[in-house]
């Protein structure tokens, strides 16, 4: 996961002031919020953003719990077999939810069916970069040079199904071009070496590539989600040259499956009217991440969705998690 500075974790007066006091009555003891993944990556940033003012909307103290392990299944687990009640809450991301089950040979839970959609949150900005030294100014570029290159560009990835890889399976698929897949153990390396010219492409957040395309070390030429990034309005989509092409890595808040429609659309109020908090949505966009706000249903369709694509790539490549 992404590190981020920690001045991302202080809390601020603003959050707490600006959420709302709604009715007390649902909640009577302290609210878990399991992060799956270890502390100081955007997960648990943008829990420990959230948590305070949703204590103050909750009237009860909401407790961030990292649960690591297992590429997040340890504490999606957790979550997925606590009682319904509203006092055991998830914040995942794509990755646990729309692809452990085809990447793994065995899950502990299912990522759809075992879970209750509150809200979706956000979406970590994805960039798609190249090395300066390959000849390639846009996305068309890149995929002529590629394409009179065949097996010739390597791509990094953090390892095998991980969010870089797919990014690039898809684009492989999508395109028809034939690229060399480099896998590391983690982002970080993976970033390192596309900065080295050792690999010449990646996908991955805008919190890893940034400041290497500000000093000149990497070259920004799209970003995967559907729309163009609000902070870089002159960036294409890669979905504006592979039309169809889309990568949005989310994030999204879950309780367990079973949970009161009513208790649901309590939670999905609240938790999107925290994140449209100016306060919050400044955070959000030092990180990264654009802010989200959907229904609980519009939240489930996207979950089943993605599920269902992401799925069906990765058996179709047989991808394993390493």
């Amino acid at each position: 996961m992404t590190r981020i500075a920690r001045r991302h974790l202080l809390a601020t007066p603003a959050l707490l002031a600006a959420a709302p006091a709604l009715g007390q009555g649902a909640f009577t003891r302290p609210v878990r919020l399991i992060v799956p993944w270890a502390p100081g990556g955007t997960t648990d940033i943008l829990a420990r953003i959230v948590a305070e003012p949703l204590a103050t909307a909750l009237g009860q103290p909401v407790l961030v719990e990292n649960r690591s392990g297992a590429s997040g299944n340890v504490g999606s687990d957790l979550v997925a077999k606590a009682a319904p009640d509203g006092h055991t809450l998830l914040f995942g991301s794509m990755s646990t939810h729309a692809m452990n089950h085809a990447l793994m040979r065995s899950m502990p839970f299912d990522g759809v069916a075992d879970f209750t959609p509150l809200a979706m949150l956000g979406f970590a900005v994805n960039t798609m970069v190249i090395h300066p030294s390959v000849p390639a100014q846009s996305v068309p570029e890149f995929i002529a040079h590629a394409r009179a290159n065949p097996e010739k560009v390597a791509y990094a990835s953090a390892g095998p199904g991980s969010t870089n890889h797919l990014c690039a399976a898809l684009f492989e698929s999508m395109t028809g071009i034939r690229m060399v897949h480099v896998p590391y153990r983690g982002g970080q390396p993976a970033v390192t070496d596309t900065v080295a010219g050792q690999t010449q492409l990646l996908f991955s957040a805008a919190t890893q590539t940034m400041p290497h395309v500000d000093g000149g070390r990497l070259r920004l030429i799209g970003v995967t989600e559907a729309a163009r990034w609000s902070r870089q309005p002159s960036i294409p989509t890669v979905g504006e040259a592979v039309p169809g092409y889309e990568m949005a890595v989310w994030y999204g808040a879950f309780g367990p499956k079973g949970m009161d429609p009513a208790l649901q659309r309590r939670l999905n109020a609240d938790l999107n009217r925290i994140m449209e908090l100016p306060a919050v949505k400044d955070r959000l966009a030092g990180m990264g991440v654009e802010m989200a706000v959907e229904s609980t249903d519009a939240f489930g369709r996207r979950l089943v969705a993605d599920a269902e694509k992401w799925g069906a790539l990765i058996r179709r490549l047989g991808i394993e998690a390493s």
